[in-house]
């Protein structure tokens, strides 16, 4: 009897891998049903994230953690409305804001808190509106329709440059991931032996067969191209 492979051996079971809590600095969402202006008091390096922080201070002494937009500072107006009010760090409703905008942090549907396009670098951009739902082109290039009530910030996330300075040290890959929960480094299928993976063998790093594998497949077969809608060159 040949043993399990490793991938089955982990099956469907939780990861192993838990990312530490105290490296979350909280929850950041927009406030609920929420019109008003707030202070950045304090921008929060968030270990955990890709995105700068900042910690918004209302006129209650509330306090509130929203991901900052490229050229925050400490004392900056950050306003809530369902206005046309454009400024970077502004955060309005999709409907009000216009065509061309950059924006970020959308809510999938509304008082949701914040979804879509939330890593450091990254935007979205409006491009059409009508009575019942506003178009916006995701970060990956898809079209997407949103609810006219769904909250955007406009501009940028800020740390866009994060991928500039290069890693010199696997050490520090390591922990960069182990801060995100992901299992680094990952090996190759196809650099494994037969009993390892089912892409393993052979003289070089080549899969002879097929790799994509049903929807259902069960736990540790479920290697390669998961269900995929098509394979093979355009």
């Amino acid at each position: 009897m040949g043993k399990r492979i490793l991938t089955r051996r982990r099956g469907a079971a939780k990861p192993r891998l838990t990312s530490p809590s105290h490296k979350h600095k909280g929850d950041v969402r927009y406030p609920v049903n929420f019109h008003g202006t707030g202070t950045i008091t304090k921008l929060v390096h968030a270990p955990g994230r890709t995105a700068i922080l900042c910690e918004v201070s209302f006129e209650d002494g509330s306090k509130s953690l929203q991901i900052a937009a490229e050229g925050a500072r400490v004392g900056n107006d950050v306003v809530f409305t369902n206005t046309t009010q454009i400024k970077p760090g502004n955060v309005t409703v999709v409907s009000k804001i216009p065509e061309g905008t950059p924006v970020f942090n959308v809510e999938a549907r509304p008082n949701d808190g914040g979804k879509f396009c939330r890593s450091a670098g990254n935007a979205a951009e409006i491009v059409s509106h009508d009575a019942k739902s506003t178009v916006v082109r995701m970060p990956s290039g898809k079209f997407r329709r949103f609810h006219p009530e769904c909250r955007a910030t406009v501009g940028l996330v800020a740390g866009g440059g994060r991928g500039d300075k290069p890693f010199l040290k696997a050490g520090k890959k390591f922990h960069l991931m182990k801060t995100k929960a992901q299992r680094w480094p990952r090996v190759r299928g196809v650099a494994m032996n037969p009993v390892d993976h089912p892409h393993g063998g052979g003289a070089h790093n080549y899969t002879p067969g097929k790799t994509s594998v049903a929807r259902g497949t069960p736990p540790g077969r479920k290697v390669g191209k998961i269900a995929p809608k098509r394979t093979g060159k355009r």
